[in-house]
């Protein structure tokens, strides 16, 4: 579990954040919403510890990352998974070398245990053997992000954030790695953190939903609860389509 309590964020005169406060459930996807500009990707950069916060606490299963030293913090970021929104996969590398990657770097496994766990990973992501050796340029958007899935799972995380996951994505693909996520967040019991404008994948795989407003915590809670809600903003956002519109519409009634 993550915890955030009252934090803020400024870059210089600009307020980005204000007094947010969050609880990101372990073995849950935790969505977090919002327009674009609304402090979504400050707020994960916080998160992770790439932005110093300027109020407030994170809390990382009652650690305190934001006060730590950056040796500590190194230290929790050994925990973390990360998806990135376009994969952030190494060109040069082959499938299996950007898998191997991080454990190369932060595990003091042999060559052999090092392989063994990647392709563990790759099978786990359903990325067939024969793509082993391939290159990113040589698959599919959608099979590099289950590669960058294989990646982010390869140190065995207890955190995993994913940036915008299906951008670029076509729809079946992009309900093929909604899926995924879902299904590693429940069968490794991890926090997982979803940054996301697609509300399909909201409706589909999210647990709680966190929606951001002008730097602020507007709104939480269940797909349940974001079907009823009276919030305008939320409204205004969620079910910005025709088709939305109609869905929320029908689901009322009910």
């Amino acid at each position: 579990m993550i915890a955030v309590k009252n934090i803020s964020k400024s870059f210089g005169t600009k307020n980005v954040l204000q007094d947010i406060n969050l609880t990101l459930q372990r073995g849950k996807v935790n969505m977090i919403i919002g327009k674009s500009g609304a402090g979504k990707s400050v707020l994960l950069k916080c998160l992770v510890g790439l932005f110093d916060i300027d109020a407030g606490s994170i809390l990382y299963d009652e650690r305190q990352f934001s006060k730590m030293g950056y040796q500590a913090k190194k230290k929790v970021r050994q925990e973390v998974g990360m998806l990135f929104q376009g994969s952030a996969l190494f060109d040069s590398k082959s499938v299996i070398e950007n898998v191997m990657f991080p454990l190369t770097i932060f595990s003091d496994k042999s060559t052999e245990e090092i392989k063994e766990r990647a392709i563990f990973c790759l099978r786990r992501v359903k990325i067939d053997e024969t793509a082993d050796d391939s290159f990113p340029a040589e698959i599919s958007g959608g099979m590099q992000k289950r590669v960058a899935i294989a990646r982010a799972i390869a140190l065995q995380p207890r955190y995993l954030f994913c940036d915008e996951p299906n951008s670029g994505l076509d729809p079946q693909t992009s309900i093929i790695i909604d899926n995924l996520i879902r299904e590693i967040t429940e069968e490794f019991d991890i926090t997982t953190i979803v940054i996301s404008h697609d509300m399909n994948s909201v409706m589909e795989i999210s647990d709680t939903i966190s929606f951001i407003h002008q730097g602020q915590k507007w709104w939480e809670g269940s797909r349940d609860d974001i079907m009823n809600t009276e919030n305008q903003e939320v409204v205004d956002f969620v079910y910005a389509s025709n088709f939305m519109k109609a869905l929320r519409a029908s689901f009322i009634k009910k």
